[in-house]
């Protein structure tokens, strides 16, 4: 029997080469070997109140980049979180047995107390109790997440373990982290100072849906210095960093090349950048093109979300009927 994978990502905007190589890469490979439910956290997203038109528009993005990037809803069980009301329930059930110690000392709710002091609410408080329940409604026991993300994870096996005492029962597996491979690819952003991401701003990212023209503009802009002063020297961050990025998108000959010119000095960071943008231009395009050709199937789309909620139901309302009785909930 294949073991049960659980992922989501919350609906913030478009994703970019960091989430494709980060994260949906491994997706696409996992499905073949792991009962995969990869959902879309609209929940989560309710922390930071967006518009309802925001979180559509943000929900429908996630979920044609996540077919174009290839997860196949046949193989893989693609939800929209709240389509699953159980998620919601065992949520609240969870949530009786989260102390507000526990809580509080999240890493993630001491940032956003920091990071958001206007709005401290309940949700991000109890963001842990949330996760648990999307990983513990299918009894996951492997879940792809960074490092930002492992003492959830530590979370979710003591609010799992906590009911399981409770109740004496043995419900709920233990979840850990898990990557499908060994060698995990970190994309640099475009501002030379780390990862791509979308708290940095668009001009950090490469959006899988930017056209060619954004793209080269993008890189135009990319940060630079004055160049190297003495062959052979160590290249500053901001430089590695797009020398990495090269080294994602485009044949190694032309990594070797712009090397080379480095290391001699004669590097002309135009032409370097130029060569970057067109590398990416191609590897996006394909994926852009299935981006936009997949947005305007409104009915496949509708299709698959339907499809999902089917599927992540049908596993969510089984363990909703043993913990319901379990806690003593019985119709009579």
């Amino acid at each position: 029997m294949k073991e049960t994978v659980v992922s989501g990502i919350r609906p913030t905007g478009k994703l970019h080469l960091g989430n494709y190589f980060g994260a949906v890469t491994n997706f696409v490979k996992m499905q073949h070997d792991y009962n995969c439910y990869f959902f879309i956290a609209d929940l989560h997203s309710l922390t930071t109140h967006p518009t309802p038109a925001d979180l559509h528009g943000y929900v429908r993005h996630v979920l044609v980049e996540y077919l174009a990037c290839g997860i196949n809803p046949e193989e893989s069980t693609i939800y929209i979180q709240s389509d699953v009301p159980e998620v919601a329930e065992l949520y609240l059930y969870l949530n009786m047995n989260a102390y507000m110690g526990e809580l509080e000392r999240s890493t993630s709710f001491k940032d956003k107390v920091r990071s958001q002091p206007d709005n401290v609410n309940a949700g991000l408080l109890t963001y842990p109790t949330l996760m648990a329940a999307d990983i513990l409604i299918h009894k996951a026991t492997k879940v792809p997440v960074g490092k930002d993300q492992e003492q959830h994870l530590e979370m979710t096996r003591t609010f799992g373990n906590r009911f399981n005492r409770l109740y004496n029962s043995e419900t709920f597996p233990e979840a850990f982290a898990f990557s499908y491979s060994e060698n995990l690819v970190k994309v640099p952003g475009l501002d030379g100072k780390g990862k791509m991401g979308k708290s940095e701003g668009d001009a950090n990212c490469i959006y899988l849906s930017d056209s060619p023209e954004i793209i080269r503009k993008k890189v135009s802009k990319a940060v630079t210095d004055g160049g190297p002063t003495e062959e052979n020297q160590q290249k500053p961050e901001a430089i590695e960093n797009l020398f990495n990025l090269m080294k994602i998108v485009s044949p190694a000959d032309t990594v070797n090349h712009f090397d080379e010119q480095y290391n001699k000095c004669a590097i002309r960071y135009g032409d370097f950048k130029k060569q970057l943008a067109e590398d990416m231009i191609i590897f996006n395009t394909p994926i852009r093109e299935k981006i936009e050709e997949i947005a305007k199937d409104t009915s496949y789309l509708r299709q698959v979300a339907r499809h999902g909620a089917l599927k992540a139901r049908e596993s969510a309302q089984k363990t909703i009927k043993e913990v319901r009785s379990l806690i003593g909930f019985t119709s009579f």
